[in-house]
């Protein structure tokens, strides 16, 4: 229950390879995967968790391999969340920045296109704020956290 199969540098090596992995393909992957998941965005994130769970503790099944790879993650996670919040270079890294989808009245097509967000999945959000037309929009933002905030134009 508590022998380890798997040396303790390893299982720390193996959870931090497999964080640093994750969240660069997660991070550059668009905004859109974690504020606004689809039943498939959710799937896939399940067959990762479970995908990943056995590339960070190899043959370990041990309860204390399992307190070393959790440990090694959120400590990672701890010094992640310190450097963002003592650095805005570190924390534009790791959130990435607002992104204005729409100015104006105007979509922004390319700043869509790079978070991957579709025509549709715009208009949802407007109407889910009573907005009809994308013509009465200000600016629309994607926030950091996957969000898209709307501030109308004026009458």
């Amino acid at each position: 229950m508590f022998h380890l199969t798997t040396g303790v540098g390893e299982l720390v090596i193996r959870a931090a390879f497999v964080y640093v992995y994750l969240f660069i393909w997660l991070r550059f992957s668009g905004k859109k995967l974690v504020g606004e998941m689809t039943p498939f965005d959710l799937v896939v994130l399940l067959i990762l968790s479970e995908t990943t769970q056995n590339a960070m503790i190899a043959d370990d099944s041990s309860l204390l391999g399992m307190a070393i790879a959790a440990g090694t993650l959120l400590v990672i996670q701890h010094i992640v969340n310190y450097l963002s919040w003592r650095s805005r270079r570190a924390r534009r890294f790791f959130d990435g920045v607002p992104r204005i989808l729409v100015r104006h009245g105007q979509t922004r097509r390319a700043a869509m296109g790079k978070e991957r967000i579709i025509a549709e999945d715009l208009l949802e959000v407007l109407r889910e704020n009573g907005i009809t037309s994308i013509s009465s929009v200000r600016v629309a933002v994607l926030e950091t956290d996957g969000k898209i905030t709307i501030v109308k134009a004026k009458d």
